[in-house]
């Protein structure tokens, strides 16, 4: 027996929560870039809370959190006061935007606190199991951020190259 599009819709929008949640990001914000992905038009507020069934206060939050990273557009309508919201459907104008947000200030500064930490454990060195395993601990999560970081400036490179000839590139390395 076939699924209807509607299960189809919700096991989606679940999928992409739980990938928004594993990202460390909220699960609503998953559901909400999955509705808005899903629809033909633009939704305001009211339909993303039908969608979604989360409260309003909490999507308008997540709503501008999305918007901040690039990944939903704001529009209205002519003779019409609500706020409409889009999904960007341009998958890698959003990484860009993603990877943008990377070099967003406070997210240097959080960072920055674990080149801190490192160094005032490397600093204040105690030789026992809890110190080590600690120490490894936030050398993983630096090592995961300095790949982050040349994640990011390989994608400003590519981009500075344009995206036709990052396709030619992609398309000769398949």
């Amino acid at each position: 027996m076939p699924q209807s599009l509607t299960r189809i819709k919700k096991d989606f929008t679940e999928g992409l929560s739980q990938i928004s949640r594993f990202w460390g990001f909220p699960k609503g914000m998953g559901a909400i870039f999955a509705s808005l992905y899903l629809s033909p038009a633009p939704l305001s507020l009211d339909e993303i809370v039908a969608e979604t069934e989360l409260t309003k206060g909490a999507i308008s939050t997540e709503i501008r959190a999305l918007a901040r990273m690039g990944l939903v557009h704001r529009s209205t309508k002519l003779g019409d006061r609500k706020d409409y919201y889009e999904a960007e459907a341009d998958f890698y104008a959003a990484i860009k935007s993603i990877l943008r947000e990377r070099q967003n200030s406070e997210f240097d500064r959080a960072i920055g606190s674990v080149k801190v930490a490192l160094a005032a454990m490397d600093e204040n060195w105690v030789e026992n199991d809890e110190w080590k395993f600690t120490y490894k601990r936030v050398q993983a999560l630096q090592e995961f951020f300095d790949a982050v970081d040349s994640l990011t400036k390989a994608v400003i490179k590519l981009e500075s190259l344009g995206l036709s000839n990052v396709t030619k590139i992609l398309g000769v390395l398949k």
